[in-house]
């Protein structure tokens, strides 16, 4: 057994060089996670103002009704069913690699956008008082005093969102994509090997995972470092 599981690691890694199929895929995935998320953070931000003008307002306005249907139907939906919209539908079978970049900024949109109103939700009201009474508009208040705030509050929840996002680009192989996962497909379908090839697949994943929670963690823990100074 040991002797065939050698002769897999093998086939699978070392013969015609299809490791690099793996470093490929891995590229694509941190490349469309880290523009992704870059674009749910833009979005997401948008959507959480827009839902703060109801707070503003004390009741509901068409930024906040807007913005609360958008993100009751991307939170509402499959992420693989977007995905399979956009790609065929918006860009009719085109650039696979946008699609797939747009997909997972939208779906991520929705859930940053609630991490982001509640970290200003979660910043003492007297601040805005503070602000105000300093003479500084709302708008002005929000972006010195409010923002900056939250900020901090909000950090460890993007990356974690960060991380699910990276994990969720393991469908990418349905519109056509070279990602980590449609690698190992690729690789099972040439070597007729499974094992090897998926369980490499899933460490892979799983080392990228690990080095982002303890960057995180340890980003944390400065963070709460400087509370404390």
């Amino acid at each position: 057994k040991m002797e065939q599981l050698q002769s897999d690691i093998y086939q699978v890694f070392i013969e015609a060089d299809r490791y690099k199929m793996f470093l490929d895929g891995l590229k694509v995935t941190i490349g469309v996670s880290i523009a992704a998320v870059l674009l749910g953070i833009l979005l997401g931000m948008v959507l959480a103002l827009m839902k703060m003008t109801e707070v503003r307002k004390g009741k509901k306005t068409i930024f906040s009704v807007v913005a609360n249907i958008y993100i009751d139907i991307i939170r509402g939906t499959p992420t693989v069913v977007q995905l399979l919209i956009i790609y065929f539908l918006v860009f009719q079978t085109q650039m696979g690699m946008v699609a797939g970049i747009v997909t997972f900024g939208i779906n991520s949109s929705a859930y940053v956008a609630e991490i982001i109103r509640a970290g200003i939700m979660a910043v003492d009201k007297g601040q805005m008082e503070a602000g105000r009474s300093l003479g500084l508009s709302y708008t002005e208040t929000m972006r010195y005093i409010i923002l900056p705030q939250a900020v901090k509050n909000i950090l460890p929840a993007l990356g974690n969102e960060f991380i699910v996002l990276i994990k969720e680009t393991a469908i990418l192989g349905y519109v056509a994509i070279q990602d980590l996962t449609k690698a190992s497909d690729f690789i099972v379908s040439r070597t007729y090997i499974m094992f090897v090839p998926l369980i490499g697949c899933a460490l892979i994943y799983y080392v990228l995972v690990k080095i982002l929670t303890i960057g995180l963690n340890a980003f944390e823990r400065r963070l709460r470092q400087s509370d404390i100074r």
